[in-house]
């Protein structure tokens, strides 16, 4: 009896046993596809394996180091990497974009291959880079199917440093720059773009597979390398792994986010799709576990019965899960590399909106591409609205609106003389194949190449904006970058006639529109010979200006330059189709007459020379070069006219309203003292009432007054600063005393000064005054109500 009692119950703990077997492997099934990817087990397991480089034990991994060919390097290691940090690589984050540039060459490579050779991707025609980065093992893995590389080719390609010496290369690099050349073409020789990654990890191991030989593995510290045959066999198929073992200080490029801003920022625009190896949650529905189903099955009879035929269904619960699958990184293809026709407006406009940021559209774009003795594409857009900020440090402010690429590999935005400084505001993308990749943005920018993709650049960006419809052009475009046209006119001698044409000016032919040169030309007179401008600080100045007087009523169109740098554009532009600029303020302008006019100016001259000579020789000695006769002046009785290469009163008032303006330039002193040309008119009454009252008496006070009251009324009309108020302002008070027979003498009544004690004095009155009447009031009101009482 007892022995079947103990059999019995060794039956039933192996029951219990067999049931907590199947429970754990049912709960091993469930993780895995709690914790799985959306690819299959299989499939993650085989593409861990292919990454991992310990898919080895450690006896094993120590075995193969023990037995691998060793390398010293022939070069001191470091002045190598001293080289590298300072002179090629200024952050480190670089070393990304290098690694992923030699995985598209490779593919590029092998691509080229299988055009005349068809087994060239049997071992597998996938094209594509991944990156996969191991917190745990604290490794980051860059992955390619390309071409690959045999034993011979790592020890060459990877070793071109070793081969070659830092040395050597520094000589080389002496030799180069003595001859004045740039040195960025030897860079890409000496292998050191496969060697900024260096900058962040202690140790690079390389697995590669090339389709002629058999797999092996390359692996270095910087101070010797490594190479032996992968004891694992061919686990890549064709290609090539690169895994970092990370400095400690370089842990940020294991997290996800930083990967994926390195490949936005750099390598978005490669031919070949990168892969990032990355998790997300998801929710999903999984089968219940046998205790959830029956909660469930007593839920459900508590609820309405279904139709009996319709079909059970498996019962299932929703769960998030984390699931890691591979992410493409670089969906956005590089625009400019297809043909013009195929691409439509708004995928210009998605693309711009997509690289700059920018919510609005742009005005224009313009898709070409360069050869000669650079070959590039490129994509450039003018924005709707200038960019903040655009002429705060002109100049001296860095510009980030142009794009480099190099073979589709973001090289830089960080440069100085990509555009000159007048089109800072062109956003847009350059793509060469003939600029070196592996080379920082310090070196490129001395580049001789780069010169001539500016000069193009720029060619290319005029016609652009030239192509712009009228309309359009001056609502839109002239209202936010006109200034910008204007320097460059000021700035850019090479392209100073094509500037001219986008030149727009208010002028006298329209109240609102503006006008181009262009249009002023076709409007101009028969015989007029120059263009006519008058610069001021707003239209209605110059439009009141005595020196438009006469051009206006004879009909000439006169430009109105009403902003600050419109009169240093114009000077800067000494003629246009032939045409020359006469500031109508300046001495220099006459008209077509004819000789009965000028025989009628010449005896007005001489009738007037005796008033012309007392003025400068008396009257306003000292304060003018010379008087005479007015041809410009119509209604205003005198007008201060600065000599050709003088300042006009718009530009002395810009000078010195300079904030750096001390007062002690030398060349600003010289401009302002220079004296002026004192023009009158001779039909205005003044005028003649001063020649008749100079003729009767030279000393005439009141012709002197007047003669000084005309010429600062003038300066004032003309532009000018006076130098002294004060005395200005008590000629006219003389004047308007004399017009009002106000005696000259009589002096102003005197302001009558009261002490504080005398005001404390007449308040304790005014006091008491008032307590009186309050008094007086009181009384009367008293009196008021007894007689309403009597009544």
């Amino acid at each position: 009896m007892r022995q079947a009692w103990i059999l019995a119950l060794v039956c039933a703990l192996l029951a219990f046993a067999h049931v907590r077997a199947e429970d754990e492997t049912v709960e091993e099934d469930l993780g895995k596809s709690r914790d799985g990817s959306r690819t299959d087990d299989e499939v993650v397991k085989r593409e861990e394996e292919a990454i991992q480089l310990d898919g080895l034990n450690p006896a094993q991994v120590k075995e193969i180091r023990e037995k691998a060919e060793k390398f010293m390097f022939q070069a001191e290691v470091n002045r190598m990497m001293k080289l590298i940090i300072n002179s090629l690589y200024k952050n480190k984050e670089i070393f990304l974009r290098e690694l992923i540039s030699n995985a598209s060459d490779a593919l590029d490579k092998i691509r080229l291959i299988s055009l005349t050779n068809d087994t060239a991707l049997h071992a597998t025609e996938e094209m594509t880079i991944k990156i996969k980065a191991d917190k745990e093992k604290n490794m980051l893995h860059v992955m390619d199917t390309g071409i690959g590389m045999t034993k011979d080719e790592l020890i060459k390609n990877l070793g071109t440093i070793a081969k070659s010496g830092t040395s050597e290369f520094l000589n080389k690099l002496t030799e180069v720059q003595s001859d004045d050349q740039s040195a960025s073409e030897l860079i890409g020789q000496f292998g050191v773009g496969f060697y900024s990654a260096f900058l962040v990890a202690d140790k690079v191991i390389v697995t590669s597979k090339h389709n002629n030989g058999t797999q092996h593995i390359w692996e270095s510290d910087s101070n010797e390398f490594s190479i032996i045959e992968d004891p694992r066999g061919n686990t890549l198929g064709r290609g090539t792994t690169i895994s970092l073992v990370l400095k400690e200080e370089a842990s940020d490029y294991l997290e996800l986010d930083t990967i994926k801003n390195l490949v936005k920022k750099y390598s978005q625009f490669i031919n070949f799709p990168i892969y990032i190896w990355s998790s997300k949650t998801e929710t999903v529905e999984e089968p219940m576990d046998e205790e959830e189903t029956k909660e469930k099955e007593e839920t459900d009879d508590e609820a309405a019965v279904e139709e009996e035929d319709e079909e059970k269904k498996a019962k299932t619960k929703k769960v998030e899960k984390t699931v890691w699958d591979w992410e493409l990184m670089n969906d956005i293809k590089p625009i400019w590399q297809r043909p013009t026709k195929e691409i439509e407006d708004e995928e210009y406009t998605a693309f711009y909106k997509t690289f700059s940021k920018d919510s609005e559209e742009p005005i224009a774009h313009i898709h070409f591409t360069a050869e000669g003795e650079v070959t590039f594409k490129s994509i450039l857009f003018v924005p709707k609205t200038a960019p903040r900020g655009l002429f705060d440090e002109y100049g001296s402010k860095k510009s980030d609106y142009i794009k480099l690429f190099v073979r589709r590999v973001f090289i830089t935005d960080d440069f100085h003389d990509m555009m000159p400084k007048y089109l800072n505001f062109i956003k847009g993308v350059v793509d060469s194949d003939d600029l070196p990749l592996n080379v920082s943005r310090e070196t490129l920018q001395q580049h001789k190449l780069l010169k001539v993709i500016r000069k193009k650049l720029v060619r290319k960006t005029l016609d652009m904006i030239k192509k712009i419809a009228e309309e359009k052009y001056e609502d839109e475009f002239w209202k936010e970058f006109g200034t910008n046209i204007k320097l460059g006119v000021i700035e850019d001698h090479s392209n100073r006639t094509r500037l001219a044409k986008l030149l727009r000016f208010q002028s006298s032919n329209h109240e609102t529109k503006r006008t181009s040169l262009e249009q002023y030309l076709e409007r101009m007179k028969e015989k007029q010979d120059k263009i006519y401008f008058m610069a001021g600080s707003s239209r209605k100045e110059v439009e009141s200006s005595p020196f438009v007087e006469r051009l206006l009523k004879k009909g000439y169109e006169v430009l109105y330059l009403t902003e600050p740098v419109d009169e240093y554009c114009i000077q800067a532009l000494p003629e246009f189709d032939g045409k020359r600029f006469q500031n109508v303020a300046k001495e220099g302008l006459k008209f077509d007459e004819s000789e009965k006019a000028k025989e009628k100016h010449e005896a007005m001259e001489k009738e007037y020379e005796p008033l012309l000579t007392w003025l400068k020789d008396k009257a306003l000695k000292d304060k003018i070069e010379k008087a005479v006769l007015s041809q410009r002046l119509t209604d205003s009785p005198s007008a201060l006219v600065a000599s050709q290469y003088g300042w006009s009163g718009n530009m002395e008032r810009i000078m010195k309203a300079q904030a750096y303006q001390t007062g002690k330039d030398i060349s600003t002193n010289y401009y302002s003292s220079q004296k002026k040309t004192f023009e009158v008119n001779p039909r205005h009454p003044l005028i003649k009432e001063m020649l008749k009252r100079v003729k009767e008496n030279e000393e005439d006070q009141t012709a002197t007054d007047l003669a000084m009251v005309l010429f600062e009324t003038a300066t004032l009309r003309s532009g000018y600063q006076l130098p002294d108020t004060k005395a200005y302002g008590d000629r006219i008070e003389r004047m308007l005393r004399l017009s009002m027979n106000v005696d000259l003498n009589e002096q102003v009544e005197e302001y009558e000064e009261i002490s504080e004690e005398a005001e404390e004095q007449e308040e304790k009155e005014d006091i008491a005054d008032d307590d009186d009447d309050d008094e007086t009031e009181e009384k009367q009101t008293e009196e008021s109500t007894d007689v309403k009482d009597e009544l």
